[in-house]
């Protein structure tokens, strides 16, 4: 029988969770961390809770039995390279050995019950070697017994409590018997406001400039927002929103919204109560979503190398290496596109920065789709980005991205940006100054890049030459040509 292969770069990461046991499976490859494997179970732990902090023997015997399927995979990945925690549930629980003990022998590796300020400092590391991180940041991770609240700048974090309320815990006090009534709610937001008031204060007084969710919930909510065809960021109004019409079908059971998975719908309404609790108190404005948390928070503490780095740039050579792309006509259109943008800066009104981020990342990322076939090659790189992590981007800005990617080279059309919200109009501006950098970029060499002038008038675009230079260039007169044309379907006028 053959020998495994050396799993010496596979890592493991287990989360006792309060509701839910996670499994996470990654590969350090490549540069970057890549998921090869997840398994999730709802536990719901916390529910076994009683008055005491008992835990009950049918909740140690549903996590029992979780953990002997994740023991399976564990056989394959070098022990050193696994790291198994534990959470609020077994902080709490006073025979918490006991259900350790078993676990430990089913797993045949050492479990850590962690403090929930290690829990919290880990989800914030989790959240920033995950997501865009610019200047300090609120993270807010709801579980199933304890609620993380963190406020971090870049990689460190700064301020970080772990509250005693949780969507699990919550949902046996508040929601008796799952009925949606507005005492209900309003009994339970009180209660997670007076868990919260001690804390107050300080969070307010450090302040943050971005707020970012890091649990079911929040995730939960954007999916809601998105099948109602409403923009991705969360704000107080929305969340009463929501309320109100989970109060008008009265019960858990019959709890069903547009977006709302059956996964999420038992401990949904208690995750919202504590979330408008938390907005309500630190006045929080608005908030997207993270693309990590406690367990990619472990995971990134066993990989030492990748503990301080530019998490985009990271990213961006990740792909790169992954998919043999040229690097240097990657930087050749990015420096184009940007050019262009600065160019046009005025006259559509672009913010720099955050139109900077977009199209480095759009041109480094253009060509991925060469690996499996030139002809529909855009297509390719679409689908390539939209089903991989993209660590380092919001989820908004990867959708901006991958339609951008769909629509650099060749026909246009309106589904491209149907489903962009908010975006929609910055992301047809930026389709239209890559889809010109692509073209200019086309020989592949910077001795011959052209010098030119772009300016817009409106929905007008033109570029400019010196005066010959495109009857020299026929092909390129050419391929502008043909822009135009494709530019004419959605009503963009386009000369040069």
């Amino acid at each position: 029988m053959a020998k495994n292969i050396d799993n010496n770069n596979v890592f493991a990461v287990i989360d006792l969770g309060s509701n839910s046991f996670h499994m996470l499976i990654a590969k350090h490859i490549a540069g970057g961390v890549h998921t090869i494997g997840r398994v999730k179970r709802k536990v719901r732990l916390a529910a076994g809770l009683d008055e005491n902090n008992t835990l009950s023997s049918d909740a140690m015997q549903r996590g029992w039995e979780c953990l002997a399927l994740f023991a399976e995979r564990l056989q394959d990945i070098p022990k050193q390279n696994i790291s198994i925690v534990a959470t609020a549930t077994l902080r709490l629980a006073t025979n918490a050995q006991k259900f350790k003990a078993q676990a430990e022998k089913i797993l045949n590796h050492k479990i850590n019950i962690i403090s929930g300020e290690l829990e919290a400092r880990t989800i914030y590391k989790g959240v920033a070697h995950t997501s865009a991180c610019q200047g300090k940041q609120l993270v807010i991770d709801i579980g199933g017994a304890s609620t993380e609240v963190v406020i971090g700048k870049g990689f460190e974090a700064l301020l970080y409590k772990s509250l005693d309320m949780g969507c699990v815990t919550y949902l046996e006090r508040y929601f008796q018997n799952g009925l949606l009534s507005e005492k209900n709610f309003e009994q339970a937001i009180a209660a997670a406001h007076t868990v919260i008031a001690p804390i107050k204060s300080q969070y307010i007084d450090t302040g943050w400039e971005l707020a970012i969710g890091a649990s079911g919930t929040v995730q939960a909510i954007q999916e809601i927002l998105a099948a109602t065809g409403q923009t991705d960021l969360l704000s107080l109004e929305k969340l009463q929103h929501i309320k109100a019409e989970a109060i008008k079908l009265k019960n858990v059971s019959t709890l069903s919204l547009p977006g709302l998975s059956e996964e999420r719908r038992l401990v949904f309404v208690s995750g919202l109560a504590i979330l408008i609790a938390l907005f309500e108190a630190l006045n929080i404005q608005q908030m997207g979503l993270a693309g990590g948390a406690l367990r990619e928070g472990v995971l990134y503490s066993m990989i030492s190398d990748l503990h301080h780095s530019n998490i985009r740039e990271r990213t961006l050579e990740s792909f790169a290496l992954r998919f043999h792309t040229d690097k240097e006509q990657a930087k050749r259109v990015s420096d184009v596109a940007l050019l262009i943008a600065k160019q046009l800066q005025h006259a559509w009104q672009l913010d720099l920065q955050q139109v900077n981020v977009l199209l480095c990342a759009t041109a480094h990322l253009h060509e991925i789709g060469l690996l499996i076939d030139y002809k529909q090659y855009h297509q390719h790189s679409a689908y390539i980005l939209s089903n991989t992590d993209m660590p380092g981007y919001s989820p908004a800005e990867k959708k901006v991205i991958v339609s951008l990617l769909k629509g650099h080279r060749a026909d246009l059309n309106d589904a491209l940006f149907s489903h962009l919200g908010a975006n929609k109009a910055l992301t047809e501006k930026l389709v239209r100054i890559i889809r010109l950098a692509v073209i200019l970029s086309m020989r592949r060499k910077d001795d011959v890049l052209p010098t030119f002038e772009v300016k817009a008038d409106k929905n007008r675009l033109n570029i400019s030459f010196s005066e010959d230079w495109l009857a020299q260039h026929p092909l390129m007169k050419s391929e502008l040509e043909q822009e135009s044309v494709y530019q004419s379907k959605l009503n963009w006028q386009f000369s040069s």
